[in-house]
């Protein structure tokens, strides 16, 4: 499954929203500007976040999105299943022979917990400890 720029910037608001949960409304505008994106391309995004009840929308001069919960209790597969669509890393698994089903359903399995388990609190909490080894590969 490859995530496209619809799940990434849309997983890029959410974080956003769940750094300034609680501070009141953000605006598209300002998540645009510190990310460096598309304020028209996020205004796409944000209409099915909305309508899946993971934002809410307040107008007015001071308007902009809040997120519709605590950043603890949405997801990062919340938001891809959102504006990506079913977790799969192949289409059509059922028709394979079942040794290749089997690791398909192992890689499918193990990205819903990945992203299942990964809440907007911890993504903006998240702090680089430079811990994190790069694979190096040599050929």
């Amino acid at each position: 499954m490859k995530i496209s720029t619809k799940g990434r910037y849309g997983l890029t608001i959410m974080i956003e929203l769940g750094k300034r949960y609680g501070e009141g409304p953000t605006s598209l505008k300002t998540i645009a500007q510190i990310h460096d994106l598309s304020e028209h391309y996020l205004e796409q995004l944000i209409a099915p976040l909305r309508n899946a009840g993971l934002v809410r929308s307040i107008r007015g001069a001071y308007g902009g999105y809040i997120l519709a919960d605590e950043p603890a209790n949405i997801t990062a597969g919340d938001v891809i299943r959102v504006l990506e669509g079913p977790i799969s890393p192949v289409e059509g698994i059922e028709d394979e022979e079942p040794v290749k089903r089997s690791l398909w359903m192992r890689i499918r399995d193990a990205v819903k917990d990945v992203l299942d388990s990964t809440t907007l609190e911890d993504l903006a909490n998240y702090q680089d400890d430079g811990e994190t080894e790069g694979y190096m590969f040599y050929i």
